[in-house]
């Protein structure tokens, strides 16, 4: 636990003074009792005493005194809170290798099947988005509420050729930043293009002036995130390295899903055949620099648990929040019952 004005402890000094004052004024009430002639003849007139009872409300008056000096030092500590996520991408590999069955029925059946059970599990006022990518990448179903758009979407899913993972980031990050002119086009084609001028520039193109960007904290963009799931090694399109390193200066984590086997499977595809492999290092690497995290799923159980973990993961987070209010909470209350308690058996307030 951390404390914002530490300062402030000091004041917690005050507790065993309280203590020994207390102590002090029972002293006194017992010398006071033995100034009678005969202290039989008190504890008759007395009757039978209050006993332990007598010292409860002044107990729990000292913790609620303790509680409203520690909530006064602001203390900072580390609890689940509902997360603010608002928005989510899937962005899911939908290359010829995902027509493998090293994961039944097939990678690419069971990855369905998973993130619709993932989207049925998310809060309602989650919205979630679908890239679907392969030789580039798309966005399939815009974020949207109606989770029976984002199904449809799913099931529209056609297999192709190649495998462009950092495209798919690109095309996320477009699409959860409209106004900051992401283009994966410009980024995959544009660079060395002949229609371009010596200056980089489209010849009888207009251009926009570019807009300032400065890069935030990995990991600090708590209004979204995406989910990337794949089973192959990227073959085209933007740079891993590169796409991780645009998704983590925009504080996005991607949370990276790895589907199939490490040693892989043949697969054959409109006359071809090649060893399909998961490539775990790539993925490893784009959730490391952003601060996300990898996945495992090897068999199409796994992955619906994955899914249910990222579902935990993202609709309740653990931040380090200031609780003095809770502290002055248990202060108010302890001070209630104290009163209660010294009314009940005492008639009298503390």
């Amino acid at each position: 636990m951390n404390f914002l004005w530490p300062q402030l402890l000091w004041l917690l000094l005050l507790v065993p003074l309280v203590v020994l004052g207390y102590w002090a004024i029972q002293r006194r009430k017992r010398r006071l009792a033995l100034r009678f002639a005969s202290l039989s003849i008190v504890k008759e007139a007395m009757g039978k005493g209050p006993g332990w009872r007598r010292h409860v409300p002044p107990v729990l008056m000292l913790l609620a005194f303790t509680a409203m000096l520690l909530a006064a030092s602001r203390p900072m500590a580390v609890v689940t809170l509902p997360s603010q996520q608002q928005t989510i991408i899937l962005a899911m590999d939908v290359s010829g290798s995902m027509r493998a069955t090293d994961v039944e029925p097939n990678r690419l059946t069971a990855s369905q099947n998973a993130a619709k059970a993932f989207i049925a599990d998310l809060p309602r006022h989650v919205k979630v988005g679908i890239v679907a990518f392969a030789g580039t990448a798309q966005v399939v179903q815009q974020p949207t509420l109606s989770r029976e758009d984002l199904v449809v979407a799913i099931d529209k899913f056609q297999l192709q050729r190649a495998t462009a993972i950092g495209s798919a980031i690109v095309v996320s990050l477009a699409e959860l930043f409209p106004g900051q002119g992401i283009d994966l086009a410009a980024m995959t084609y544009g660079r060395h293009n002949d229609m371009f001028s010596p200056q980089g520039r489209p010849i009888d193109v207009p251009r926009d002036p570019p807009k300032a960007f400065v890069p935030v904290e990995p990991g600090s963009y708590g209004s979204a995130a995406i989910i990337l799931l794949s089973d192959g090694q990227r073959t085209t399109g933007v740079a891993l390295d590169e796409a991780a390193q645009m998704a983590a200066e925009r504080g996005v984590r991607v949370y990276t899903v790895g589907v199939g086997t490490v040693e892989g499977e043949i697969i054959g595809f409109e006359g071809w055949s090649m060893r399909v492999r998961l490539d775990e290092d790539g993925l490893k690497g784009i959730a490391s620099t952003t601060k996300g995290e990898y996945f495992y799923a090897g068999t199409a159980e796994t992955l619906k648990k994955v899914y249910e973990s990222l579902s935990t993961r993202l609709t309740v987070e653990k931040k380090e929040t200031e609780i003095s209010g809770l502290l002055a909470l248990l202060a108010s209350l302890l001070t209630l019952l104290a009163a209660g308690l010294s009314m009940w058996w005492f008639n009298r307030v503390v």
